[in-house]
């Protein structure tokens, strides 16, 4: 399952369930989208031929994350970015969540194990996060 959650147009998650398959490569996030999301389903012997990717400078105005849920469980509770909450969701094993925009919260529900992956270089968290609640 995919779920793409919204607010006023804007992209706030991205959720890839652990149990979502379908033939091919689907890129699942729009071409202007700082963080690029794809699911690849490809069949055995495929190639994707050596590569590397060109330097080209890019501006990013804010950070993106992706969570992989390897073990456990989790609460994500999304936030517009006006600080207003407006939907949470549960993830579990083998789920993904691409954080686009606006704020989230985080709590385990079970001992978790996950991977985070966001854009570098690393600032300061005092300069890059803003806590609310």
């Amino acid at each position: 399952m995919l779920d793409v959650i919204k607010h006023d147009n804007e992209i706030i998650a991205i959720v890839l369930r652990g149990d979502y398959s379908r033939e091919g490569v689907d890129f699942l996030t729009p071409n202007d989208l700082s963080l690029q999301l794809a699911y690849m389903n490809r069949p055995d012997r495929d190639v994707i031929p050596a590569h590397y990717h060109k330097e080209n400078k890019r501006i990013i105005m804010n950070t993106q994350e992706v969570l992989i849920i390897r073990k456990g469980k989790m609460k994500v509770d999304l936030y517009t970015p006006e600080q207003v909450h407006m939907k949470t969701i549960e993830l579990a094993s083998g789920d993904l969540i691409l954080l686009a925009s606006g704020g989230h919260r985080f709590e385990m529900l079970e001992k978790t194990e996950f991977v985070e992956v966001k854009q570098g270089p690393y600032v300061d968290k005092d300069k890059d996060k803003h806590i609310f609640e």
